[in-house]
């Protein structure tokens, strides 16, 4: 069974950090690029960060760039995303997604982590 499984959302005031954690199982994980994205109620949902199989290429938003650092730990099974700086503009719901770099295409997609900015 494929899951991926966000977690480490929560409430954080402006300037604040939070690290996002996203837990695999089910695929191979390590053949798969993964991805944060995030959905702000009423706007449609954008790719926040993405990193390549080995971790060695990234890549970010401009709207998060210098403040958020996506990462990941193959033998755990796991993508991180460490946010700082948090702003106002950051509350969503953040979703893991993983892409099969190859073929058969794969796309797997987490529940979400509600993720609150506010003072």
């Amino acid at each position: 069974q494929v899951q991926l499984v966000e977690s480490g959302g929560g409430l954080v005031q402006p300037g604040g950090s939070l690290r996002l954690s996203c837990a695999a199982s089910g695929f191979t994980f390590r053949n798969y690029a993964m991805y944060w994205y995030r959905q702000a109620p009423g706007k449609e949902r954008e790719l926040v960060a993405a990193i390549g199989i080995t971790g060695g290429s990234t890549n970010y938003a401009d709207s998060v760039k210098g403040r958020f650092t996506i990462s990941r730990d193959n033998a755990k099974n796991t993508v991180y995303l460490q946010m700082n700086s948090l702003k106002a503009e950051d509350t969503a719901v953040y979703y893991c997604n993983g892409k099969r770099v190859g073929f058969p295409q794969r796309d797997y997609w987490g529940q979400g982590t509600q993720v609150t900015v506010s003072s």
